[in-house]
């Protein structure tokens, strides 16, 4: 990491990369920031993009995303996210193209992690494949015994899973050469969930570790920015992309407080009298 990295909620893509930032957050297309991108920049990409499941016919798959994904008594709380009612060919092509994108962004050491569903995790992989990377496997996330759907007379639908794969061979098995677990059981907490569909910020700490300390990871669907925080937490520079004004905001004001050590729901003024504090 660079000296004096700014901490600044107006970095760019250009000043993550060349680590003048430890992070920044784009409020716009996916696509067309990966598109922007120089070749091989980045080092992974950790992202929880949209599913379009949440359901079996195409009724189901156009509800609003709260009702989807959301438990009753938890709906309102969160705004409603876009681009997550595509058939399943429309979201093979969709994942497809960004991931192409994504993979012509990143060195030649580069990791994807993209989480998906039951449904959805065929068409998830087919897509890594599609995008030109290598697959290399999934890698579970149990929410726990009270975590997930129930589904009457079978099995509740508490796993949701990190498709990964990579753009070369993976090293040798040498000493240093590191290997992350295989599997994660981590309970969802509300007072962590900033996001209809958000991620444990522990256990995105723990993925964010595919890529080396100080190197770039980009989350193109960033949602709240829990991808941000842990990369933050974990010594990596990070960008972030998100479409929803309401998280791209959410997103900023997290990330600044992970790299000032802050807690980011604090009243901004009691943050001001802390920075003027001996």
């Amino acid at each position: 990491m660079a000296q004096g990295a700014s901490v600044t909620r107006t970095a760019t893509p250009a000043d993550v990369i060349a680590g003048a930032a430890r992070w920044c957050v784009v409020e716009g297309d996916a696509l067309a920031l990966l598109a922007s991108l120089p070749d091989g920049c980045v080092d992974a990409v950790v992202t929880d993009p949209p599913y379009s499941s949440g359901g079996m016919m195409r009724a189901d798959r156009t509800r609003n995303t709260d009702a989807k994904y959301t438990r009753t008594e938890s709906q309102g709380r969160n705004a409603d996210f876009t681009g997550d009612s595509r058939s399943q060919r429309a979201f093979i092509m969709w994942c497809s193209l960004w991931m192409e994108e994504a993979r012509r962004a990143s060195s030649a050491e580069g990791r994807i992690i993209a989480f998906t569903d039951w449904r959805q995790i065929a068409c998830t992989i087919d897509a890594v494949e599609c995008g030109g990377w290598i697959y290399r496997g999934i890698v579970p996330w149990n929410k726990g015994s009270g975590g997930g759907r129930p589904i009457p007379g079978g099995f509740r639908a508490q796993c949701e899973y990190a498709v990964w794969g990579s753009i070369g061979p993976l090293p040798k098995p040498e000493p240093g050469v590191g290997v992350l677990d295989g599997f994660y059981t981590v309970p969802n907490s509300q007072d962590d969930k900033h996001h209809q569909t958000g991620k444990p910020t522990s256990l995105m700490r723990d993925l964010v570790r595919i890529a080396a300390p100080g190197a770039v990871i980009i989350d193109p669907f960033a949602g709240s920015g829990t991808t941000g925080v842990a990369a933050i937490s974990e010594g990596r520079r990070v960008i972030l992309c998100e479409r929803v004004p309401e998280y791209a905001e959410i997103a900023r004001r997290r990330c600044e407080a992970a790299a000032q050590g802050t807690d980011w729901r604090a009243d901004p003024r009691q943050l001001s009298l802390l920075k003027g504090a001996p």
